[in-house]
């Protein structure tokens, strides 16, 4: 459990304000200060237990008179912020940046896998067996939704949590975007209706030309604005239109005209 939990602690940044301290039994217990957790190891009273968090293990039997502690989440896409805190003092501070890019990995593992089943001969179609399980979650969104729960069940491991606080918001894009006038049937109606595909939207947006200042050229192709910074998704504030001699793999790199666009 504790190797498990160990994986995602090297993306902790956080302020230590005390050192967590555990009983013999490995139960946890009130954090001490900084001077005295140096003491306590000192004596050899106690050993430490881990690194991230600091965690200290008593070595013998001791009052255990405990405190409530709440756990607060600011639960985030990229970022989870994590607090611990008392009655009358803050415990532990922290922000976890979370992995980025799992769409990328999940193509390239495509690409392999193709790639290896395609040297099998005489392989049984499987078509019937390629069914999602209920309660299916997006790759990038699992890892997301583990990493929230691994992390509370650390902090809950070395602090005496009584009370866990996440705070979530929920946002309407679509209605941010429409300035608050969309309702109804409208949230089905986007941006794209009425064209066959994305492709032809964005040529039709941007009135077939390419959006370099000054360039003519008719040969046109679809860009991924954020294509520099590995954002390759396929929603309308990140593609534009681009010619062929504008769209080349030298224009990508950085100080050229297509490195640093932001999406909009």
């Amino acid at each position: 459990m504790r190797a498990e939990l160990e994986s995602i602690c090297h993306l902790i940044k956080g302020i230590v304000l005390s050192v967590c301290v555990k009983n013999m039994r490995g139960e946890p217990l009130m954090p001490t200060t900084q001077q005295k957790a140096r003491v306590l190891l000192k004596k050899g009273t106690a050993k430490i237990d881990g690194y991230r968090p600091f965690t200290i293990q008593l070595t013998s039997a001791t009052g255990e008179s405990k405190q409530n502690l709440t756990l607060g989440i600011d639960a985030g896409y990229k970022n989870i912020g994590i607090s611990v805190v008392g009655a009358i003092k803050e415990y532990f501070s922290s922000e976890i940046k979370l992995l980025d890019g799992q769409v990328e990995r999940n193509k390239e593992r495509i690409m392999y896998r193709r790639q290896r089943r395609s040297r099998l001969r005489y392989r049984k179609p499987r078509f019937d067996n390629r069914k999602k399980p209920v309660g299916w979650l997006a790759p990038s969104i699992q890892h997301k939704f583990d990493s929230h729960i691994k992390i509370v069940k650390l902090l809950k491991s070395v602090f005496p949590v009584t009370d866990t606080i996440i705070e979530v918001a929920a946002f309407d894009i679509q209605k941010i975007k429409a300035n608050g006038k969309i309702e109804g049937k409208q949230y089905q109606e986007g941006e794209q209706l009425g064209f066959w595909n994305l492709r032809e939207y964005i040529l039709h947006r941007d009135n077939h030309q390419c959006q370099n200042p000054g360039c003519k050229n008719k040969v046109l192709e679809i860009h991924h604005i954020g294509f520099w910074k590995n954002d390759r998704t396929d929603r309308p504030g990140n593609l534009i239109t681009l010619c062929d001699k504008c769209h080349t793999p030298s224009k990508h790199k950085k100080g050229s005209f297509l490195y640093g666009w932001e999406p909009i």
